[in-house]
């Protein structure tokens, strides 16, 4: 069961976002609108109010989304240097075919070429940035274990499966992790990890540490511990973040959370919040997290 259910990505182009996503990813639109001044105000950015958004699917026609939002360039943002929600990893069949794809497609550039993660051979990812500055994760799972609590995609390129955060205290945010959602994280581990050293200009051999976790044994999130240099992400004042600045996951018991809403909770419409409740966090980072009130997403 997964609770993950969107990713959203400030773009300076909507219309052409939805259409590089379409052509290239095979994500189809499924709502598109202006943001509520309401929505705006509860992540605490007014300035994105009335601002164009589209939410697409994947074409396996798994409920997980990805949301864009029209936002205005900041000029001193980086990618893969601030805090904050630093990726999207999405699962794909074969990343080979994938790698193809992004190559031919002249929208996304190649930053990562596919190859085995550091120590964990079975997981093959790739890495591809786009005009937006925005950075995806495109992962191949070739292990059929349920135990290892990763997805079997349903499509070429499927769903987002992880979405990774970039912290100054990694064991602060795994005892958040645990201690706020209730969800299982695991030790700390250090791998070669080519994006973070890339970024910072360190040695390809440095190690970084990761955690990650889990809901009922299945991986939603990454926390990642970033180097020194790393810096609070610039944004335009009361807009939201560049780069990925909303994750949106389901949990089953809200009540749970009470006492550490950034925004409570009240209903809300469409085909991401399904007429729940949602409220919103805000990670020991400072990022936005959307909570919306449900039961975890069965995959296949």
């Amino acid at each position: 069961m997964t609770l993950l259910r969107c990713a959203t990505h400030i773009v300076a182009d909507l219309d052409a976002a939805v259409a590089r996503y379409a052509r290239w990813l095979d994500y189809s639109l499924v709502e598109q609108g202006e943001v509520p001044t309401d929505l705006a105000l509860a992540w605490g950015a007014p300035a994105s109010a009335d601002r164009r958004y589209a939410v697409m699917q994947p074409s396996s026609g798994t409920p997980v989304f990805l949301r864009f939002i029209e936002g205005d360039p900041v000029g001193d943002y980086l990618p893969i240097r601030t805090y904050g929600w630093a990726a999207i990893e999405i699962c794909v069949q074969d990343v080979e075919a994938v790698n193809e794809r992004m190559v031919a497609s002249g929208d996304f550039e190649v930053i990562g070429p596919p190859k085995p993660l550091d120590g964990f051979p079975n997981v093959k990812p790739m890495q591809v940035r786009g005009p937006d500055l925005e950075t995806v994760y495109l992962t191949e799972i070739r292990v059929d274990d349920p135990s290892a609590g990763l997805p079997r995609p349903k499509s070429l390129i499927d769903r987002p499966f992880i979405l990774v955060l970039a912290c100054p205290d990694l064991a602060k945010t795994a005892a958040w992790m645990a201690e706020v959602l209730a969800l299982e994280v695991s030790d700390q581990v250090a791998i070669r990890y080519s994006m973070i050293s890339l970024a910072f200009g360190l040695p390809a051999d440095d190690k970084h540490a990761l955690v990650t976790a889990k809901w009922q044994g299945q991986v939603l999130l990454e926390a990642d511990q970033y180097p020194e240099g790393t810096t609070t992400r610039p944004r335009h004042l009361g807009a939201l973040p560049p780069g990925v600045s909303i994750v949106s996951i389901v949990h089953p018991d809200l009540a749970r959370l009470e006492g550490h809403w950034a925004s409570p909770p009240v209903v809300r419409d469409g085909p991401l919040y399904a007429g729940a409740r949602v409220g919103v966090l805000h990670t020991p980072e400072g990022a936005l997290l959307e909570v919306i009130e449900g039961e975890p997403l069965a995959w296949g």
